[in-house]
């Protein structure tokens, strides 16, 4: 299976961001841009990749130890960035970013211990995609949009163990399937 470890944000919190994603469709050139889909729409702790069905038990019993020592945590969703000169353009994120970065790290962690080869650690960036481009584009005028942005707070009470389902048909514009298999929650620990 193709996994990560996410959060993923409330459904009044991807509405908001939709009508931002809307104006920024409006944008001169952004059909250029391949947007994602609102229902892959989450902030990645930790990238596993393809991982053997054998290993997912262990992974998954060390992610919800991982959400139990973990308090719940405000976060939103505002502002922007780009990624690759131009290939990536996201949003990001505010509130309890420490909190973030320390469950990010410790889904990482709960990876290596279950045995999941994971490459080198790199420091973690809260980011949620929402367009890419083969060929690196102005984000300037993006960003100018995103920049104003910020969603209202809500409270992160949850880790969710996430497989991607990468298209098959060859459709151009076909996104990836996300499907929550699992879900630890935050401060569980008693």
């Amino acid at each position: 299976m193709r996994l990560f470890a996410a959060v993923l944000p409330p459904e009044d919190v991807l509405r908001e961001l939709a009508a931002e994603v809307a104006r920024l469709k409006e944008l001169p050139g952004a059909d250029g841009l391949r947007w994602t889909g609102r229902p892959g729409w989450h902030l990645t702790l930790a990238f596993y990749g393809e991982v053997d069905d054998a290993l997912v038990p262990e992974l998954t019993a060390r992610l919800e130890r991982a959400a139990s020592h973990t308090e719940p945590f405000g976060l939103a969703l505002c502002g922007g960035g780009q990624f690759g000169h131009g290939r990536a353009l996201w949003t990001g994120a505010d509130g309890d970013l420490r909190t973030l970065r320390l469950l990010a790290d410790r889904a990482e962690a709960a990876a290596r211990r279950a045995g999941v080869p994971m490459g080198e650690h790199r420091r973690y960036k809260a980011h949620l995609t929402l367009a890419r481009s083969r060929d690196g584009v102005d984000t300037r005028p993006y960003l100018d949009v995103l920049h104003g942005f910020r969603g209202r707070t809500w409270t992160v009470g949850e880790l969710a163990l996430v497989r991607s389902n990468l298209p098959r048909s060859g459709v151009p514009g076909e996104q990836p399937r996300y499907e929550a298999v699992a879900r630890g929650p935050l401060g569980a620990a008693g």
